[in-house]
């Protein structure tokens, strides 16, 4: 951990706690965290800080900071924002390490607050203090009863300490789903607001979570993220110390700055490139604030799957089926029993279905033990490593309930290893008696599939993080210049760099293109070459199919004509002969910038409707070969690698080895790239490799030198 993160104790585990606006009225701002520190057993001194009072709730009270009798390692300014600049320089000059600013009236408010804000945290900075906040609800730690906060959530009743932790831009949204997880009965050890960030952000709070050794599960949520290489480093941390991070990301806004130019931006959304950023590491992205509960609830065992085999016991055959096909959606295996199993479950219930879903029947309700045989039957012939029981609300009768709780106990004795799941709707203590034994309790089936889902994701994110082969050495940077540059020249950048491409040849002026089309060998394409053209095809420079030198001749002089009339003042380098390549599966490839993560690869199905259908993907550069597979399995349409319909099977490892090589070249180049579009990259059948048949590179550049087609 470096300094810099050490110095967040003082916000996050704090030792003595000054209240600045310290208040009598225990339901104001200024009184809830004292009222709280006082009765959550915290056990360092708390220092009310109030000029107008000798006594605040019943503690003694000081005139200033200044007067304190022992420097705090943290201030909680529960102050108007008018007040909380000289706050801050008071906190500064005593030598507090840490404040927490929960008033709003700052950078969101405006220009005049932003300035503001931007004072308290150059203060701050300049004094070696940490600032959360402004505009926050602070921050807690279960275990030791710091409650640095006004939340109205503990009103209710504190947090019970567990191995979860909560790391929120919003406080409203933090404080609701600290709310639900208690409701739930899960124990949040760490839980922390960042609010406006004009200091401590989110990445570094989380990188802070990943490193307390009682935290398993972290749920985050946020907007945004400023810095993003904190943020990968502590989503990469996490998940090499199998630590699942289940995020809430909101906001969705189009990068689209250099959209005209290039498909790869035009298709890079943020919120597409976060996504695809959280895959990358393994984190779980929730749809929902229950997804995000349930998720965590299943994490929080820090018990995950060996495989994603499914067993699934049912006493009807709707439900049952329902699971199952939820199950599929969610990526479990739901294979069926062996054949010896299902002769041996047949034998004890002729009109039973024992294949998988498992479905005993009502009548096993009347015959407790066979519910155990069966249910034993599922656990130790199925090999499964997930088992999942249906129960709707029979559990909360008082004639089955017991009965029921102890079927399952002597059914499953012995199969701790065996993640256990049922359904069932019932009151709280009812739940918590069975998640006691080790099982897991879902009111919904669907929620259950999709946690169990993402704990045999996790699984495997673990896992590859432990096989993770050594990082590929990254290649020189290219030199690129400052201006456009040409298809040709693209792709003899990006050849160096390890992508395939045709044997084009440039016919330069004076040159026979025919002669040219001939040792390139026909059918060939002509493509205007120039740094100035974007789109070909809208200026009517590409011409395809063509089949002697003659038409190659003929077809050149006409293209050039009409580029001509079109873009007068482009560069022309010449006319690009390439040879057609015919087959494969045209996909496209591409670099982008994007704002926070810097450059990343993006990958998708090509073809004209590319931004239609938007199956893409996008990873941080660099990344290695298996992440690139991972990045191909993550397209919907993702089995057209596997052959359709006859076809032979894509060369899916030369095509991962090409979007590695692809975000090495991103990674080297990210100081000079705009956006880098391979479009279409073909990706030929096994052993045929793949070819790219077009190359943009957009560079940066003081101002554009580009001519629009017209």
């Amino acid at each position: 951990m470096t300094d810099r993160a050490a110095t967040l104790d003082a916000l996050f585990s704090p030792r003595s706690i000054a209240l600045v606006g310290a208040s009598d009225n225990v339901a104001r701002i200024g009184g809830r965290p004292l009222r709280y520190l006082r009765t959550s057993g915290f056990a360092g001194p708390v220092y009310p800080v109030n000029p107008n009072r000798d006594m605040v709730q019943g503690v003694p009270a000081f005139a200033s900071i200044a007067d304190l009798p022992a420097t705090p390692d943290l201030a909680l300014l529960a102050l108007p924002a008018a007040h909380t600049l000289d706050a801050v320089q008071q906190c500064a000059a005593r030598g507090i390490k840490g404040a927490i600013v929960f008033s709003a009236g700052f950078a969101e408010t405006g220009e005049e607050g932003r300035i503001t804000q931007q004072r308290i945290a150059e203060i701050a900075r300049d004094a070696g203090m940490r600032l959360l906040g402004p505009n926050c609800l602070g921050a807690a730690d279960s275990r030791t009863g710091y409650y640095g906060t006004f939340t109205v959530m503990l009103d209710k009743g504190f947090m019970m300490p567990g191995p979860v932790a909560v790391v929120s831009q919003s406080g409203a949204y933090g404080s609701h789903i600290a709310h639900l997880a208690r409701e739930r009965g899960m124990g949040i050890r760490h839980w922390i607001t960042t609010g406006n960030e004009s200091d401590v952000d989110v990445a570094e709070v989380l990188r802070w979570i990943v490193d307390r050794p009682d935290v398993n599960t972290i749920m985050a949520y946020a907007e945004g993220v400023r810095n993003h290489a904190l943020f990968v480093e502590a989503l990469d941390l996490a998940r090499q110390r199998q630590k699942a991070v289940v995020f809430m990301k909101v906001g969705r806004s189009a990068v689209g700055a250099h959209a005209v130019t290039s498909h790869t931006a035009a298709l890079a959304g943020s919120d597409a490139v976060f996504d695809g950023i959280l895959k990358q590491f393994g984190v779980h992205r929730a749809r929902s604030t229950a997804e995000q509960l349930d998720v965590a609830y299943a994490c929080s065992r820090g018990v995950y799957p060996r495989t994603n085999r499914l067993g699934i016991f049912t006493m009807s055959g709707g439900f049952g089926i329902q699971m199952a096909d939820d199950a599929e959606d969610a990526g479990l295996d739901v294979a069926p029993m062996p054949e010896t199993a299902q002769a041996e479950l047949k034998a004890l219930l002729p009109y039973a279905s024992p294949v998988n879903p498992v479905d005993a029947t009502a009548q096993v309700v009347t015959d407790l033990p066979m519910m155990t045989r069966y249910i034993r039957a599922v656990l130790e012939l199925g090999d499964y490593a997930m088992f999942a029981g249906i129960f709707g609300n029979g559990p909360a009768l008082p004639s089955f309930a017991a009965s029921l709780r102890e079927v399952l106990e002597a059914a499953t004795e012995g199969e701790a290893h065996v993640i256990r799941a049922l359904t069932m709707s019932v009151p709280r203590e009812i739940a918590q008696s069975y998640e006691e034994r080790g099982f897991l309790i879902f009111e919904d089936g669907t929620a259950l599939t999709v946690a169990l889902g993402a704990l045999a994701a996790f699984r495997r994110s673990f896992d590859a993080a432990k096989t993770r082969a050594a990082a590929a050495a990254l290649p020189l940077p290219a030199a690129l210049g400052e201006r456009p540059l040409s298809e040709h020249a693209a792709k003899t950048i990006l050849a160096d760099a390890g992508i395939r491409f045709p044997a084009d040849r440039l016919a330069t002026a004076g040159e026979d293109v025919g002669a040219v089309a001939a040792e390139v060998g026909f059918p060939v394409v002509l493509k205007i070459c120039s740094p100035d053209i974007v789109h070909k095809t809208e200026v009517g420079g590409v011409v395809v199919g063509i089949a002697d030198a003659d038409g190659a001749r003929a077809a050149a002089d006409a293209m050039l004509e009409r580029v001509s009339r079109s873009c007068p003042d482009a560069a022309i380098e010449g006319v690009l002969v390439c040879p057609m390549v015919r087959g494969g599966i045209e996909t496209i490839a591409g670099i982008v910038r994007d704002p926070v993560f810097g450059p990343v690869v993006m990958f998708g199905l090509g073809g004209v409707l590319v931004e239609v259908l938007k199956d893409v993907t996008f990873r941080a550069a660099p990344f290695d070969v298996e992440e690139a597979r991972r990045m191909i399995r993550d397209l919907r349409a993702h089995a057209i690698f596997d052959g359709v319909r006859g076809a032979k099977p894509a060369d899916v490892d030369a095509l991962a080895e090409t979007l590695a090589a692809l975000s090495r070249f991103a990674a080297v180049n990210a100081h000079q790239i705009e956006s880098v579009d391979l479009n279409p990259l073909c990706v030929m059948p096994v052993g045929g490799g793949t070819v790219a048949l077009d190359a943009l590179i957009s560079v940066q550049t003081p101002e554009r030198h580009g001519v629009p087609a017209r």
